[in-house]
C-alpha cells in the first residue's frame, strides 16, 4: 500500500495524475489534503495574494435561462423587487473613478445578455474607461463574447470580437460561464448557454491572441464527483497547451432565490469545498499554480480555511457583487485591503497585493 501511495505521489509531483487516481484521492481526503497543501507550499510558499478591484455588473437584463441565476431580469419586467437596469456610461465611469481613487488596479465588468447589446456597445464601455483611467480591464465572459458575435445580427466571429475588444482596451477575460464543462449537466442547469466545445474554443482563441483568462467551476448542485474531475482535466489540458489561465476559481453554488436551488437540498458543506479546492491544486499542478478561494461564495472564515487545502489567493475587494448576493451569499460585497491583510496574517501567512496577472506590488 505504501509503495502504491509513493508511486501516486510521484505521478502527482510530475503533473501526471490520471482521472481514476483523482477520483480515488477525492475519496481519501486525509491523503488529498496533505498533498494539496504540500504542493501549495512548494509552488506559492506562505504568501497569500489578493487584488484591489471593483466589480461592475453593468446590466441585469438577460436573454439567458440559467437555472442557478437570481440576477437575471427580462427586458421591461421585474423579478421580485429587482427591476431591469442598464448603467449609463456616466454611471460606469463614476464607479470606476470611485474605485481608482480607492486604489483599485482592476475593473471587472460583466453583465446580462441584453437583447440589444452589440459589439460596438461592448467596445464603447472599454474605450470610455481607458480614455480616462489607467486601469486593467478584466471583462466579458466567453458567453458575452459569443453574444457579441451573434446578437442583433452582428455576424462576426468570436475571434474578431476578441480582437476588437483587445484593441478597445480589454486586458483579460473572466473564465465564468464554464459552470460544469459537461453538456449533459449544462443542458439541465443552463440549457441556452454555450456548449462545452464553444467555451473551450473561445478560451483557446483568447489565449492565442494574447488575452489571458481565469478558469472557474460551479460546484455543489447536480454535478457528480466525476463531473468535477473531468472539468478539472479539461482545464489542465487547455493550460498545458496555452498557459493562458492566470488562476482557477471554484465557485460554490448558492441555492436561494433561483430555480435550481429548489431542487438541490443543501449547499456544499465545508468538507466538500475543501475537497474541491484540494483537487484543483493536485490535478492542475504544475500547470496552473494559482487556486483562488472565493470569499463571496464561501464566506470570509471558510475562504481563509481553504488556504490549508491548496488555495493561495483570496480574490478581490470587489466593492459590489450583485449576482452572489441575490442568490443568498451573506459575506458582503466589499472586503477592504486592510481586512485582507488582517485575515491573511491571522491565518499565519504573508499578505501580498497583486495585479490581475499576479504581479506582486512591493
Amino acid at each position: 500500500m505504501r509503495n502504491d501511495f509513493d508511486a501516486l505521489h510521484e505521478k502527482i509531483r510530475k503533473g501526471e495524475i490520471e482521472r481514476e487516481e483523482a477520483v480515488f484521492l477525492a475519496n481519501k481526503p486525509s491523503l488529498l489534503f496533505g498533498i494539496a497543501d504540500e504542493l501549495r507550499r512548494e509552488e506559492r510558499g506562505e504568501e497569500v495574494t489578493y487584488v484591489v478591484n471593483r466589480n461592475i455588473n453593468f446590466t441585469n437584463v438577460c436573454l439567458g435561462d440559467c437555472k442557478f441565476c437570481a440576477f437575471r431580469v427580462r427586458a421591461g419586467e421585474k423579478r421580485g423587487r429587482e427591476k431591469g437596469y442598464f448603467l449609463s456610461q456616466e454611471e460606469v465611469l463614476n464607479k470606476v473613478e470611485e474605485a481608482v481613487n480607492a486604489g483599485a488596479t482592476e475593473i471587472c465588468i460583466q453583465g446580462g445578455l441584453h437583447p440589444y447589446l452589440t459589439l460596438p456597445d461592448y467596445c464603447g464601455i472599454l474605450e470610455e474607461i481607458k480614455s480616462q483611467f489607467d486601469v486593467h480591464l478584466h471583462a466579458f465572459s466567453p458567453m458575452e463574447i459569443f453574444h457579441a458575435a451573434t446578437g442583433t445580427g452582428s455576424g462576426v466571429s468570436e475571434e474578431e470580437v476578441l480582437k476588437e475588444l483587445k484593441n478597445a482596451g480589454l486586458g483579460s477575460i473572466p473564465g465564468t460561464a464554464a459552470e460544469i464543462l459537461d453538456d449533459s449537466v449544462r443542458e439541465r442547469i443552463c440549457p441556452s448557454k454555450i456548449r462545452t466545445e464553444k467555451w473551450v474554443e473561445i478560451i483557446r482563441t483568447a489565449h492565442r491572441l494574447g488575452i489571458p483568462t481565469t478558469a472557474t467551476m460551479l460546484y455543489g448542485h447536480i454535478e457528480t464527483l466525476e463531473n468535477r474531475v473531468d472539468h478539472l482535466f479539461k482545464i489542465r489540458e487547455i493550460q498545458k497547451e496555452t498557459g493562458g489561465f492566470t488562476e482557477f476559481v471554484p465557485l460554490k453554488f448558492m441555492r436561494q432565490n433561483n430555480e435550481l436551488g429548489r431542487t438541490v437540498r443543501c449547499e456544499a458543506d465545508f468538507l466538500e469545498s475543501a475537497v474541491v479546492h484540494a483537487l484543483a491544486r493536485v490535478i492542475l499542478h504544475p500547470w496552473c499554480v494559482n487556486v483562488q478561494a472565493s470569499w463571496v461564495k464561501l464566506g470570509v472564515s471558510e475562504a481563509r480555511r481553504m488556504l490549508d487545502f491548496g488555495a493561495n489567493d483570496l480574490g478581490g475587494t470587489l466593492m459590489e457583487e450583485s449576482i452572489s448576493r441575490l442568490s443568498g451569499a451573506v459575506a458582503g460585497e466589499y472586503l477592504r485591503p486592510e481586512e485582507f491583510e488582517r485575515l491573511i496574517k491571522d491565518a499565519g501567512r504573508t499578505p501580498r497585493q497583486r495585479s490581475t496577472l499576479y504581479k506582486i506590488f512591493e
